[in-house]
């Protein structure tokens, strides 16, 4: 059954960019329809661009069985769910001037595009984050980024504060479905410098409770050798960078490097607002990752570009049979 947002994709998205996202949103659903999974990967602001609404629901409706994201991504669906309501937005971030910025700053509030987090939020999420590492270092334990904010929901201690509708929350969708959640690069984050920080006042005596981006990228491995064994799998990437190339390495792990034999990624997507580009692996066309051992040459390959705010929530909207 198809809505109003599926039949509007068919009726006017026939050339271009717009042609290229339409058959990515029907190659997708065909994908699934012949028992394939999908990962996807979270790069640029994603979740303040609010993409959970949709996102959510394709983790939840069983169109999305992984993720691989920043650690940026990874908290700011948090931030956003605990503290939407002290957001501040600024419409004319193109116009703002660096008096404007120092201005913001003062207030207490850090600018991504035209959303303005409170410094406060994160100082509220700290406190639970850095609480559950601690209890993971006198336990032995160690968890994913992701398996933090996880804990955190079994406990509880996050619902008295959400402001937005628990449906929203993509991360709390993963939990729910208890899909796997990579975060390389976790460092390169708010919560990532706070738990390095605290690691070096010694008030937490290790950076072990948290798993390193090897010890992810295992994780990652054996996700997919047992999926592979099971479905194929695809790949669904929203911009470039860590994201991205983490997850999408884990394939050339195994056949080059563990000497198993298992299938390609058999689906691929990206969405990017960069063209190719000179040594910009963002900008690199998806053929590109026949050399890397990534993709097939059979492999359905999809390259569209445009801003994923606008196009991610199209497809997965098709995807859901909106």
């Amino acid at each position: 059954m198809t809505g109003p947002v599926s039949k509007f994709l068919e009726q006017n998205f026939r050339h271009f960019n717009a042609r290229e996202t339409l058959d990515t949103a029907k190659s997708w659903c065909q994908f699934l329809e012949d028992g394939g999974k999908v990962l996807v990967s979270l790069a640029g602001a994603m979740s303040t661009a609010e993409l959970g609404v949709s996102l959510a629901r394709m983790i939840r409706e069983d169109k999305v069985h992984a993720i691989s994201c920043t650690g940026a991504n990874l908290e700011e669906d948090v931030f956003n769910l605990v503290a939407r309501d002290e957001y501040h937005m600024v419409p004319n971030y193109r116009d703002l001037s660096p008096d404007d910025e120092y201005d913001l700053l003062q207030k207490g509030f850090n600018r991504v595009t035209d959303t303005c987090i409170p410094e406060t939020v994160m100082r509220h999420v700290e406190h639970n984050f850095i609480a559950v590492c601690a209890e993971n270092e006198k336990s032995g334990t160690r968890m994913l980024p992701a398996e933090i904010y996880f804990e955190l929901f079994r406990q509880g201690v996050l619902e008295p504060h959400f402001q937005i509708p628990r449906e929203d929350s993509w991360l709390l969708a993963a939990w729910e479905k208890d899909i796997p959640v990579y975060t390389p690069g976790f460092e390169d984050s708010t919560l990532g410098n706070i738990f390095a920080a605290r690691v070096i006042e010694n008030k937490l005596s290790t950076h072990d409770s948290i798993k390193s981006g090897t010890a992810q990228m295992q994780e990652l491995v054996n996700w997919y050798l047992k999926t592979d064994a099971e479905s194929k799998i695809g790949f669904f990437q929203i911009g470039g960078g860590i994201a991205g190339d983490f997850a999408i390495c884990a394939v050339p792990l195994i056949i080059q490097d563990l000497q198993k034999d298992i299938r390609l990624w058999s689906w691929f997507a990206q969405i990017s607002d960069s063209t190719t580009s000179y040594g910009g692996y963002s900008g690199a066309v998806p053929n590109e990752k026949i050399t890397w051992c990534k993709l097939s040459k059979e492999c359905p390959r999809f390259m569209i570009n445009s801003d994923a705010s606008i196009v991610a929530p199209l497809i997965f909207g098709y995807v859901l049979g909106d």
